[in-house]
């Protein structure tokens, strides 16, 4: 019925305006009144994509308001993200439907205000989280997960564009929960059908969102038929790719050789921070690779990437010094003229600290990797936007969106420390 009116709307709008305007306007007019799918949205640099989670507290227990994540929205808008990423329907954590409801509000108060959703559902083996997982069975409560995103998608078909089945489901190191590739494949072919029949937006897209060796980017043990199957079953690929994590377990990338122990400071972080983004890169093409050796071709989109700016553990002082404001800058400005120049969506991780993630830990790296900390400061890679006023009138928990350090660069420097020399690194791990 939407799609009869739009066609029956456009025509008119043509025939009103064919006399006045020319041709080229009138279809300016026609596509203004198209929906938007998630085929126009991804690989698009004017739709930005940002991972986003509301969490304010050290528990998820305390779930955002909708005033809240109304809050971070207009925040996000303001900044040029379109597209969310979400991780779960559970329904203890109503989250992501809470945040289905603050859009559509949002659209209703306004009617220029464009926000879109890759739900996700969270995906389990049996017994995950305990001390005997069995990854080669799924947790029972998976059925329920995907009934809650399929009821949300059909609720929500302005909003929702993509479901993600699982987030980091398959990558053997995800040691408390993960499942064989054979588990996402069930869902993702259910979905598909769902697709079929009608019961299911026909162009929803449907992927899940797994590490760049879930991908078959990796070592020779994913590479399995499942696996073979599953690119075959998604609209698409999302994966995920780490370099501030290899700083610590693949650390060869991030050292400073020793021919360069006498160049400038500034000059060796700058040098490291560009063999970061070569290191995703890498990944990316290592997924492309084998995804196209299986005699597939489909958009690969990058479905989580970051930077934390603090870590008293392994990407800290005493470790592979690669947590700070000033590399996360680095590497969000290069991430995104990477991704926005080759037509592939990047849902940077992420838009808000959330210091749930490690709440025993409050320095841990896994509550610093947002743009924004926790009371709405924004952090060194968008001092710019600051600067450009596009956060004026905006606040989050009462507070207007500053800069991190006062917007001293100065100041902001002081705690930056070069990457080890290689022979260093070596040692030390």
């Amino acid at each position: 019925m939407r799609k009869s009116y739009v066609i029956i709307i456009s025509f008119s709008l043509m025939l009103l305006v064919s006399c006045g305007k020319t041709k080229t306007e009138n279809t300016l007019v026609i596509q203004s009144l198209k929906e938007v799918t998630a085929k126009d949205i991804l690989g698009n640099s004017a739709y930005l994509a940002i991972s986003y989670g509301g969490y304010r507290k050290k528990s998820r227990d305390s779930q955002p308001t909708i005033s809240e994540l109304k809050e971070d929205l207009k925040i996000l808008s303001a900044m040029g993200i379109k597209v969310l990423r979400t991780y779960n329907v559970q329904t203890k954590f109503p989250h992501a439907s809470n945040v289905l409801k603050a859009i559509s509000e949002l659209k209703t108060e306004d009617k220029n205000f464009e926000m879109y959703v890759m739900l996700g559902a969270w995906i389990d083996c049996l017994n995950a989280w305990t001390e005997a997982p069995n990854h080669n069975v799924e947790s029972p409560n998976n059925e329920g997960e995907i009934k809650r995103v399929v009821a949300l998608a059909n609720q929500y078909p302005d909003i929702v564009k993509i479901i993600a089945v699982g987030n980091e489901a398959m990558v053997k190191w995800a040691a408390s929960y993960y499942v064989q590739p054979s588990i996402i494949l069930k869902w993702v072919k259910h979905l598909q059908k769902l697709k079929d029949n009608g019961q299911l937006p026909k162009d929803l897209w449907i992927t899940s969102s797994d590490d760049f060796a879930s991908w078959g980017g990796g070592e020779a043990q994913y590479h399995v038929a499942d696996l073979e199957q599953l690119i075959k079953a998604v609209d698409f690929i999302s994966m995920h790719t780490y370099p501030f994590h290899n700083t610590h377990y693949n650390p060869e990338f991030w050292g400073v050789p020793k021919a360069h122990a006498d160049i400038p400071d500034a000059t060796k972080i700058e040098m490291a921070m560009e063999r970061a983004l070569k290191f995703a890169q890498k990944q990316y093409d290592s997924v492309t690779n084998y995804m196209k050796s299986l005699g597939v071709n489909k958009p690969i989109h990058i479905g989580e990437t970051g930077w934390a700016t603090r870590s008293n553990g392994f990407y800290g002082d005493n470790c592979s010094r690669a947590a700070d404001q000033y590399k996360q800058g680095l590497y969000y400005k290069s991430i995104r003229n990477w991704t926005n120049n080759a037509s592939i969506s990047c849902f940077y991780f992420e838009a808000f600290n959330e210091q749930w993630k490690d709440a025993g830990n409050p320095k841990g790296s896994e509550n610093h990797f947002g743009l924004f900390t926790i009371d709405g400061k924004a952090k060194y890679p968008i001092w710019d936007l600051v600067d450009q006023g596009v956060f004026d009138g905006l606040t989050r928990n009462g507070n207007t969106i500053s800069k991190t350090y006062n917007g001293n660069k100065e100041a902001l420097l002081k705690p930056v420390l070069v990457p080890p020399i290689n022979e260093e690194i070596m040692v030390n791990r």
